[in-house]
């Protein structure tokens, strides 16, 4: 797992001065990147509160997952930029043509897993039954590999050993689900910042760890989520330049209600609405200031720019 050398289901973590630090550091010639990524789901799909609604009514609710979903496509288009779109599996049944319409646009579709449920809740088997159900539902839709993974909620911890084991034999090829920092469902205290290689016997994959910076001395997130929300543009355009310089790719991350001011809320107590429902009305303009100011690309144009980061 991450910060060590091998788990207890003999995963190795690849030295990080060669295949980590290689897939982190800036190619001669260029600057380092960010990679913006988009978790495509409805503005019901939060986590781990009572009211969130089960998958059996999930139907029966108006969804805005298709309106929002759009206009940050239109943004996208208009900055003339391409991003990594995490789908629920359940989102892409329901939308089929989003799917569609993200790869004519030349997004790379990846996987948010099928029913968003939090990975420490499934066990092993069930993990890798909705991580195989959502490749292969995105795989047809999109009509290329999905070689991209991120769980709900960064919800890998401690208590799930087996994730990279079964992300490997759902065939998957790299994972963005580590939060390197404690969070409230899932994080990985003392995990490694800058993308790694994981390892299984002759199966591998890369993980990116969510970007996160160090504040004095605590590990911070600024670039996604309730994150990007709370805090003011200038220092998070600050925090992206100080990762880059350190040679690490920076991960932006949104879901399509934040740029929704008007969506529905969900009834949660004070401190867990506030993360929810923060400066929503400020997402759509920094996302138009990061993607003016800085170079985006997907993770998988990112992985192609680093082969080498592939060698064993």
């Amino acid at each position: 797992m991450p910060g060590q050398t091998e788990t207890t289901t003999h995963l190795a973590v690849t030295d990080s001065s060669a295949a980590a630090s290689s897939l982190a550091a800036p190619r001669k010639g260029t600057t380092a990147k960010c990679i913006f990524t988009v978790d495509v789901e409805d503005w019901f799909h939060i986590l781990d509160v009572p009211s969130t609604p089960p998958m059996s009514q999930w139907d029966s609710l108006p969804s805005l997952v298709e309106k929002n979903f759009r206009k940050l496509l239109d943004i996208f288009a208009e900055k003339d930029v391409r991003v990594t779109c995490f789908f629920l599996g359940w989102v892409a049944e329901k939308f089929p043509h989003l799917v569609r319409e993200a790869v004519r646009q030349g997004h790379e579709i990846a996987s948010h897993g099928y029913a968003h449920r939090l990975v420490y809740e499934l066990t092993p088997q069930e993990f890798l039954e909705d991580a195989l159900r959502s490749k292969r539902v995105l795989e047809d839709l999109a009509g290329r590999p999905v070689l991209g993974y991120r769980s709900s909620g960064f919800s890998v911890t401690e208590r799930t050993p087996w994730f990279f084991e079964k992300l490997m034999e759902a065939g998957y090829g790299y994972d963005s689900s580590v939060f390197p920092a404690r969070r409230e469902h899932g994080g990985f205290e003392g995990a490694r910042f800058a993308p790694y290689r994981v390892t299984d016997g002759e199966n591998a994959l890369i993980e990116f760890p969510v970007t996160v910076e160090k504040v004095l001395g605590k590990p911070l997130c600024f670039f996604g989520g309730g994150y990007l929300r709370l805090f003011p543009y200038f220092l998070i355009r600050r925090m992206t330049s100080r990762v880059l310089e350190e040679g690490r790719p920076v991960i932006f991350y949104v879901h399509p209600r934040e740029v929704d001011p008007l969506h529905p809320r969900l009834p949660m107590g004070a401190v867990r609405r506030f993360k929810s429902y923060v400066n929503l009305d400020t997402t759509e303009k920094k996302i138009r200031r990061l993607t003016s100011e800085f170079e985006v690309t997907t993770f998988e144009s990112f992985i192609r720019g680093n082969p080498e980061a592939f060698r064993n």
